[in-house]
């Protein structure tokens, strides 16, 4: 999936690219608007995430300019929280609508969700022991036993551990994971995801046979039970 971030703002430019990169999307970014509605129009993009206060071309001219052509999904970024300011963007057509501060598992919900709209609907039932291979996660009990042998997690662990088995066979990338069990955004040098994930790995995996929380370079985590 390819996407085109359209922001002035450095940092947040810079932040988006990388986690939703991590993601395994392709990411262009453009830095005002000029730039950001020739590539909006001249781009195969699946979607764009457009800043409503931009230098050269706002958010909205962009989006009404590019909605003369194109309906690419739209998915309007801004600092405006007014209602009035939101109804805007949705009446010059744009497809969603996320205020800042937003947080980054918030964003990636509002992409999926628009990136999938035309499928059915699935409402699946919410499970409370989650298995993989060997393993078996209970949430009310919180209690984790791989090939009958309990496993002994810290809280963070439990969490981290669960989120993975939730989603299992999915690369989950490090943003993603420090703002799911950590609560906070992955745009600092800490490497809490990566000591968690290896403590983890001491406990999940290193007494048994077969690994099952495996490393992809450059993308992610994740947990999946592979062929030896």
């Amino acid at each position: 999936m390819k996407l085109l971030v359209v922001e002035d703002e450095a940092k947040l430019a810079d932040y988006l690219r990388k986690g939703l990169t991590e993601e395994g999307f392709v990411v262009d970014v453009a830095r005002n608007g000029v730039d950001g509605l020739h590539l909006a129009a001249e781009g195969d993009y699946d979607l764009v995430l457009l800043d409503g206060m931009l230098p050269g071309i706002d958010g909205l001219a962009v989006l009404a300019a590019l909605r003369q052509s194109q309906q690419t999904p739209v998915l309007m970024l801004t600092a405006r929280s007014q209602v009035e300011d939101r109804v805007k963007g949705l009446q010059a057509g744009a497809d969603d609508y996320l205020v800042k501060p937003f947080a980054f598992s918030e964003l990636l919900a509002r992409i999926q969700a628009l990136l999938r709209r035309g499928r059915p609907a699935q409402t699946p039932t919410e499970a409370t022991v989650l298995k993989l291979s060997d393993l078996e996660l209970d949430l009310i009990r919180r209690k984790a036993v791989r090939a009958g042998k309990r496993l002994e997690l810290t809280a963070k662990e439990f969490n981290l551990l669960s989120l993975l088995l939730r989603r299992a066979g999915e690369v989950l990338s490090r943003t993603e994971l420090a703002e799911q069990v950590w609560d906070m955004n992955f745009d600092s040098e800490t490497n809490v995801v990566e000591v968690a994930v290896r403590r983890l790995r001491t406990k999940l995996d290193q007494p048994f046979d077969r690994p099952l929380l495996h490393t992809v370079r450059g993308m992610g985590y994740v947990l999946e039970a592979r062929e030896a």
